[in-house]
């Protein structure tokens, strides 16, 4: 009798499926590859080496010392270069460069100019390299580098409270108000902090732009970044907001359970109660963690709303530090109280969820509030004593991605609030939304 193959296991072929598949996977990089090979060594398709990619040199940061000068500078361009020689408005003065004059691709330095400038004044760095090619970044106004003391941190973490902490307190203080208004009235305000919110995370993408355009070399590619970081910052917080929703209805539902079991105790060992009794108490224990979910949801999203105006404050910190360093703009008295008034109206963006919940306890309005605020002060001592464009693009960028979130978590939460209501309703919503960002429209012309 001919003896009959035993059938292979189900693991060999998963074995030799995986093997087909990591095989099929890795013949288009093979393709690839020997296609860029081709292309390499052949003479005929691609242009001769032996003409030069053109140099390019960023001037990152220009900081005034202490009768210097120092220009932050980078090799963004294909190939070594060499530094020849600085300038300052066009005249040529002896510069230290350290570590060296030679540069090789991404590679940075700083180049020491000794110069007794004057505070307020215009500048213009120029960067000579060894081929003759000049690049040059202007200052607007000369100002001292703020260097970290204990003195100019103390100037830093003021103004940042004033433009930061005290405008979102002051907002605080509409809670009372918007607690007593009717329920058309609070969509109204509601939706004024979707306005808000809207507003702010426009002018951090905008922001960033800005910095991205003036700040940052172009083969950084700094705006794509932008719509990169600000794609995933709000990707990541959705998954983290709806993970943490799922575990507290799962700590809520497991509450529920032990409800019931310690109502099966009770059953044995009170013999005496009533049936109404019992009944009485089932339903308050399996009532009450409802009515807890409704009261946590819109604390939740109060608290979601501080923690993205907070990070967008850390990012205008950082403007605010950077614009010191950098001599662009004057920290006048006019600025801060503009930045106070455009500010404030944060503080109303965090009491409107919750002004129709259950009375919230002063002690969380000020967590939420220093949420909020203080990450201002943070900002500033970054911005003026550690300023980078490319992470202020980055922070910036996560705030405008954090904002959106709560944009879209705050929005869903107002059209299941509101679905069953009338068409008149939703023009309160929608004249909401358009005054929202309307003021901060009219209060950025004070910045």
């Amino acid at each position: 009798m001919e003896r009959e193959e035993a059938p292979k296991s189900f693991e060999d072929d998963s074995s030799m499926i995986n093997k087909k598949t990591v095989i099929l996977g890795i013949i288009p990089f093979v393709v690839i590859g020997l296609m860029v090979l081709f292309l390499v060594t052949s003479s005929n398709l691609l242009l001769q080496n032996s003409i030069k990619p053109l140099p390019q040199i960023s001037i990152e940061k220009v900081e005034f010392g202490n009768s210097q000068i120092i220009a932050f500078i980078r090799n963004i361009g294909p190939s070594q270069v060499t530094i020849a020689q600085a300038d300052v408005n066009d005249r040529i003065h002896p510069a230290a460069i350290d570590p060296g004059k030679t540069l090789a691709r991404f590679g940075g330095a700083r180049v020491i100019i000794p110069f007794n400038w004057n505070p307020g004044e215009p500048y213009v760095i120029g960067i000579t390299i060894d081929d003759g090619a000049r690049f040059s970044r202007s200052v607007k106004a000369a100002a001292p580098a703020p260097y970290p003391t204990t003195e100019q941190a103390l100037t830093f973490a003021l103004i940042g409270t004033y433009v930061g902490i005290i405008p979102v307190m002051v907002g605080l203080l509409w809670y009372p108000f918007i607690r007593r208004l009717s329920q058309n009235l609070y969509n109204f305000f509601l939706s004024i902090t979707a306005g808000l919110l809207v507003f702010l995370g426009i002018d951090a993408l905008l922001e960033g732009n800005k910095i991205a355009l003036d700040s940052i070399a172009p083969v950084f590619n700094a705006q794509i970044l932008i719509i990169i970081v600000t794609i995933l910052s709000l990707l990541s917080l959705l998954y983290a907001s709806q993970y943490l929703v799922q575990r507290a209805s799962k700590s809520s539902s497991s509450t529920v359970n032990n409800n019931k079991k310690y109502r099966k105790q009770l059953e044995f060992q009170i013999e005496k109660k009533t049936e109404n009794n019992l009944r009485s108490m089932a339903i308050s224990s399996s009532v009450a963690p409802n009515q807890q979910r409704l009261i946590l949801k819109p604390l939740a999203i109060s608290l979601m709303i501080a923690i993205g105006i907070g990070l967008h404050n850390f990012g205008e910190g950082l403007a605010i530090g950077a614009s010191t360093l950098l001599g662009e703009i004057a920290l006048s008295s006019f600025l801060i109280v503009g930045f106070m008034i455009h500010n404030t109206t944060e503080g109303l963006a965090i009491v409107a969820p919750i002004a129709k919940s259950k009375r919230t306890a002063v002690g969380k309005l000020l967590f939420m509030g220093f949420v909020a605020g203080a990450p201002t002060i943070l900002g500033t001592w970054i911005g003026g004593f550690l300023y980078s464009p490319i992470l202020t693009v980055i922070f910036l960028s996560v705030g405008a991605g954090a904002i959106f979130q709560v944009i879209y978590q705050l929005g869903s939460w107002m059209y299941r609030s509101n679905m069953n209501r009338s068409i008149s309703s939703n023009i309160w919503i929608i004249a909401g939304v358009a005054i929202g960002m309307l003021i901060m429209y009219i209060t950025g012309f004070l910045i």
